[in-house]
């Protein structure tokens, strides 16, 4: 009995540990809620999320897969929720209007894009495109890496997403095995080993900043 027998199950399985992996953002606005700011906060893991299940989901239109478009309808209300949380305890609105704006239009030059495409390539040219996305947000977090090693700590990093995405990529890369799609194996493959490393970090450093990197920020202020 092989992968293929198992389809229908991997495929929901990995749909709704996909959502549960979106609703680990609920964690960090409940951080955001108890401190009454997001300042700290990385919006990108949010409003990348809302950018790039807006083009997954034309994607998986394209496939015609329906476990792939739930799971991108599910993720984009939930990162416009989220979103909305941090735009309400935000201290800086214009850096986040800007932000917000480019990446507006850059997904509707994509999906302009997408319907003007030749139909023969489009599948191909798409899948490229989403995945090359897909990856950036995963390895977001890791633009903090410089200050996680120089403060010697994981809190500015958003474990539950992390953790969460761990588990969903290896579920999606079993998927993409069995229906022989190469850019959800690949997306997934990278993903996952993105994942890892993130969450080595979590093993090599604390979730809190050290007495020294306190003290020194101490000493900034």
């Amino acid at each position: 009995m092989g992968l293929e027998d198992y389809k229908e199950i991997i495929g929901f399985s990995a749909m709704c540990t996909t959502m549960a992996h979106m609703l680990s953002g609920t964690l960090i606005c409940h951080d955001i809620y108890k401190k009454s700011s997001s300042k700290g906060v990385d919006p990108m893991p949010f409003l990348g999320g809302v950018g790039v299940c807006i083009l997954m989901l034309r994607y998986a239109w394209m496939l015609d897969d329906s476990n792939m478009i739930n799971v991108n309808i599910f993720g984009l209300l939930t990162n416009v929720a989220y979103m909305m949380v941090y735009y309400y305890y935000t201290p800086n609105t214009s850096e986040l209007y800007k932000l917000s704006s480019k990446v507006t239009a850059f997904v509707i030059a994509i999906l302009i894009y997408v319907e003007m495409e030749n139909p023969a390539n489009i599948e191909f040219r798409f899948g490229t495109l989403v995945t090359v996305l897909l990856l950036l947000l995963i390895a977001s977090p890791l633009v903090h890496l410089n200050k996680v090693i120089k403060m010697k700590s994981t809190e500015i990093l958003p474990f539950p997403l992390i953790f969460m995405g761990t588990l969903v990529s290896f579920q999606w890369l079993l998927y993409g095995i069995i229906i022989d799609n190469v850019f959800i194996i690949f997306q997934n493959a990278v993903g996952f080993a993105l994942c890892i490393i993130q969450l080595s970090l979590f093993i090599i450093f604390p979730s809190k900043k050290s007495e020294t990197a306190l003290l020194n920020e101490e000493k900034k202020d």
